[in-house]
């Protein structure tokens, strides 16, 4: 039984050294006439390179193209970069560090119909627990876990 506490309470030790993971994140746009996505990012944000965008519309009456900023600023898809209109779904990966600019071509972009999202790098992972200073509190995730594994522990030590 003490061997079990032993295990059990190395597992923990070591779930908390394990640095904390970033993943790509998708973001949902629906994108419709008449909106002004002006403030989508700010309030959807941060970007970080690896992130998709997921634009959902309505066939036919709009489209996804990516322009430059000249483009996005006279809302000009002559130039485009990319053009999507088929479907009603599609998904963009911001695969560089940098502004994308996105219109609709249909007319509505003059009425906000357009979207800028700057990318970052990725952050880089936590530090192990043990790197932290003394006063930074765990990840709540792990903190969950660790309580229980001591609980857990505390009850089998009940048992001995």
């Amino acid at each position: 039984m003490r061997a079990v506490c032993a295990l059990l309470l190395a597992a923990a030790a070591a779930f908390a050294a394990l640095p904390a993971t970033t993943t790509a994140n998708k973001f949902s746009i629906n994108w419709k006439p008449n909106t002004n996505y002006s403030d989508w990012p700010a309030q959807n944000g941060p970007f970080y390179k690896g992130d998709w965008l997921v634009f959902y519309y309505t066939a036919g009456q709009a489209d996804v193209i990516q322009v430059d900023a000249a483009g996005y600023n006279k809302c000009d898809a002559t130039n485009a970069i990319s053009n999507y209109s088929k479907g009603r779904t599609y998904a963009f990966e911001l695969n560089e560090t940098k502004t994308y600019y996105f219109i609709c071509s249909y007319g509505y972009c003059f009425g906000g119909m357009r979207l800028v999202i700057k990318t970052e790098n990725l952050p880089p992972p936590s530090p192990p627990a043990s790197a932290k200073a003394k006063s930074a509190a765990p990840a709540a995730s792990r903190a969950s876990l660790l309580y229980a594994a001591a609980a857990v522990l505390a009850a089998l030590l009940r048992m001995v």
